[in-house]
C-alpha cells in the first residue's frame, strides 16, 4: 500500500502558489505545491487542510480534484486539489521560499519531478478556465 501525500495547487487572481523545498538535501531548491502526508485516521481533504495552515499559515478551502493518483518515488502516491485561500497570507514556514506563478510564467521554476506534471495538468485548467 502505497503512502499519500497530497498537495493544494493554491490559486489566487490567476496565479499559482509555489514553494521551494528546504529538505531534504535530496529536494532542497526545487518547487512544490505545498502539502505533505495524510495521518493515521485523516482524511485526504483535512490533511490538505492541517498542512496549509503548518507550512502556510493560510487556512484553505479544498475545491476540485486535479487528476487521480499521480506516481511519486516508489511507495508513494500524489494527489492533488485545488484549493482557495479563506483567511490567512501565505509565507514560508517550512519552505525556503514561496512564489505566485502567473500565466506565462509556470515554468519559472524548477519544479521536482512529482509536481511537473501536475502544473501541465494545471495550467490547462486555468487556461480553459
Amino acid at each position: 500500500m502505497s503512502i499519500v501525500v497530497v498537495a493544494a495547487v493554491i490559486v489566487s487572481e490567476g496565479r499559482v502558489l509555489a514553494a521551494q523545498r528546504a529538505e531534504p538535501p535530496s529536494l532542497a531548491g526545487g518547487w512544490e505545491f505545498p502539502g505533505g502526508k495524510v495521518d493515521p485516521g485523516e482524511s485526504d481533504q483535512q490533511a490538505l487542510v492541517r498542512e496549509c495552515q503548518e507550512e502556510l499559515g493560510v487556512e484553505v478551502e479544498v475545491g476540485a480534484r486535479v487528476g487521480g493518483d499521480w506516481p511519486l518515488s516508489p511507495g508513494y502516491v500524489l494527489r492533488v486539489w485545488m484549493a482557495t485561500i479563506v483567511s490567512g497570507v501565505p509565507h514560508a514556514k517550512e519552505h525556503m521560499a514561496l512564489r505566485w506563478l502567473g500565466p506565462g510564467e509556470y515554468y519559472d521554476v524548477a519544479w521536482l519531478g512529482g509536481d511537473l506534471p501536475v502544473m501541465r495538468a494545471v495550467a490547462d485548467l486555468l487556461e480553459e478556465g
